[in-house]
């Protein structure tokens, strides 16, 4: 069994109109909507999950929309901004394109060996755009409003806001992260390399209030894992070590378990397999409201208790 988890599989944070959502992830960050479904515990919300092509593991980011949801507050306890991966050679580029849509941005600055922009999505969740040296051709999207050699690449990784560091550092080493520098209160760990995707940083904030999830916020980040049973293994790990964790969970796409990192961060250990295609085909993914087949039956109320959305590339 793997001493370590793969990477980051997806982010999943909350949102506010779903349409305005859908059409700065699409049309302004050029990624695909690679399936429309809904909260499966909570079916009244959409679930949105935007990533390349295929929607490969490393590239997704997800949303719950709540039309009307109030602003969330940065404090501890939070993933407090999303990574995403970008050539090196492409920051002029975004600079750009984030200026002429007049999207309030800083940077671009040095942190470490990259260079970063920072921004905000119409929700107010912190996103970043990390120029890597190079990243994996094979994680665009060609149907996508983006020019391909300036494409996003998948997640490079995200940042943890900790009000104490020593139990999350020991739980990331359980999991195969090492520590591998720090600069000032930020903590770099990654999954021995720098690859997109095998990176999370931590800013120490030992006074800072705790944060409160809404929209803007990051509900729970998910990191990967190769199969059933290595993700078995996983939670017996856990367990093992004091840590409370939920019996796997069937989400169609992928099979999840659940707990708490000791500073109060949502983690999520999910599956590779079985991917987005197992109810649409590759070239039709995000086109149509997929459904588990327990909420089949619902499918009338679901429709009608959901707001329209329309998707369209420029």
């Amino acid at each position: 069994m793997s001493d370590s988890v793969l990477g980051v599989h997806h982010v999943t944070a909350i949102a506010g109109d779903p349409q305005r959502n859908l059409q700065f992830y699409t049309q302004l960050l050029g990624l695909r909507l690679v399936k429309r479904t809904v909260n499966f515990d909570d079916p009244t919300t959409y679930h949105l999950y935007y990533g390349d092509e295929a929607g490969h593991p490393g590239t997704l980011l997800t949303f719950f929309p709540w039309p009307n949801a109030p602003r969330g507050q940065s404090g501890s306890g939070q993933a407090s901004a999303t990574s995403f991966a970008i050539p090196r050679d492409s920051i002029n580029f975004w600079l750009n394109r984030l200026r002429e849509a007049k999207v309030e941005l800083s940077g671009p600055s040095k942190r470490f060996d990259e260079t970063v922009l920072s921004f905000s999505d119409p929700d107010g969740l912190k996103l970043e755009l990390i120029g890597v040296d190079n990243p994996d051709p094979d994680r665009t999207w060609s149907g996508g409003p983006i020019p391909e050699p300036h494409g996003i690449r998948g997640l490079f990784g995200v940042t943890l806001i900790e009000e104490s560091i020593s139990n999350t550092h020991d739980l990331l080493t359980k999991m195969g992260f090492h520590e591998t520098t720090h600069d000032g209160s930020r903590y770099r760990y990654t999954l021995g390399s720098m690859e997109p995707g095998k990176v999370i940083d931590i800013l120490h904030a030992p006074h800072l209030p705790r944060g409160h999830i809404a929209a803007g916020s990051v509900h729970h980040v998910a990191w990967r894992t190769s199969t059933d049973e290595e993700q078995n293994h996983w939670r017996s790990k856990l367990v093992d070590s004091g840590i409370q964790v939920t019996p796997v969970i069937d989400r169609i796409y992928f099979h999840s378990i659940y707990f708490r990192e000791p500073g109060g961060v949502l983690f999520e250990i999910a599956t590779d397999p079985p991917g987005f295609s197992v109810d649409e085909s590759p070239s039709q993914l995000g086109t149509d409201l997929m459904l588990p087949p327990w909420l089949e039956p619902m499918r009338p109320d679901i429709q009608r208790t959901l707001a329209p959305i329309h998707l369209a590339y420029s």
